[in-house]
C-alpha cells in the first residue's frame, strides 16, 4: 500500500491516478480528512498506526484494514463498535505483533497475540485476515530478514496448531528500506511510503 501519511489530498489523487488503489495512514484524524476529500474516488484505505481504544468507532467506519490490533481491549472496542454501526462494518483487522520487545514501538508480545487472535476469530462483525510486524529499525534489509521469518513462522504455527488458514492469510510487513526481503519471507502486505511520494513532509 503507498503509505500517504503527512503528504495531502492531491498527492493521493496523483497516485490515484498512475493506478494506486490501496493508501495507509498513521493517524485516524488526518485520514479521515484525506478520506472525504477523496470521496469521489475508489480506494481502500489501511489504518497502519497505533490506535487508541476510543477512536474504534470512527477507525471501523473509515478504513477497510486495520493492521495495528495489538490488545484484546482493542478487538472488543473495535468488534462492539463495528456491529453496532448501521448497516455493521465488517473490516479487516490483522493483529500487531512485538517480536523484539521494543519499549518504543507498539504490539502485542506473542502471547498476547495469539489471545488476540482468537479473540477475533470468536469477534461478530471483525475479519480477522492477518498478522503485522514492525522489525527494529536497520537500513540493512538482511538484518530485518530475521524478524520478518519469525512472524511467518509464527503464522504457520497458529495454523497447524487449528487456526483458519484463511483468517492469517496476510502477512503485513515491510517498508521502502526494506520491503524486498519481506516479499521474500512471505509478506502481502508492504507499506511503502517513501519509495512512492518522496521524503516526508515535516508537520509545523
Amino acid at each position: 500500500m503507498a503509505v500517504s501519511k503527512t503528504f495531502g489530498a492531491e498527492a493521493v489523487r496523483e497516485a490515484w491516478a498512475a493506478g494506486q488503489r490501496d493508501f495507509g495512514e498513521n493517524k485516524v484524524q488526518e485520514a479521515l480528512q484525506k478520506i472525504d476529500r477523496t470521496a469521489d474516488m475508489e480506494m481502500r484505505w489501511h489504518l497502519i498506526g497505533h490506535l487508541q481504544s476510543n477512536k474504534a468507532k470512527k477507525a471501523v467506519g473509515a478504513f477497510a484494514v486495520i493492521h495495528s490490533v495489538d490488545s484484546m481491549e482493542l478487538v472488543h472496542r473495535l468488534d462492539g463498535a463495528a456491529a453496532g454501526l448501521t448497516p455493521p462494518a465488517r473490516p479487516e483487522i490483522l493483529v500487531q505483533v512485538d517480536l523484539a520487545g521494543e519499549s518504543t514501538k507498539f504490539g502485542a508480545p506473542e502471547p498476547e497475540a495469539i489471545r488476540c487472535v482468537h479473540a477475533a476469530l470468536r469477534a461478530r462483525a471483525l475479519q480477522l485476515s492477518g498478522l503485522m510486524l514492525m522489525p527494529p529499525w536497520n537500513d540493512d534489509q538482511e538484518q530485518t530478514r530475521p524478524w520478518f521469518a519469525r512472524l511467518r513462522m509464527l503464522r504457520d504455527r497458529l495454523v497447524d496448531e487449528g487456526v483458519p488458514a484463511d483468517s492469517l492469510r496476510h502477512l503485513s510487513m515491510g517498508m521502502s528500506h526494506d520491503f524486498e526481503a519481506a516479499i521474500e519471507e512471505g509478506s502481502t502486505h508492504v507499506r511503502v511510503g517513501t519509495a512512492i511520494f518522496g521524503k516526508r513532509q515535516v508537520r509545523p
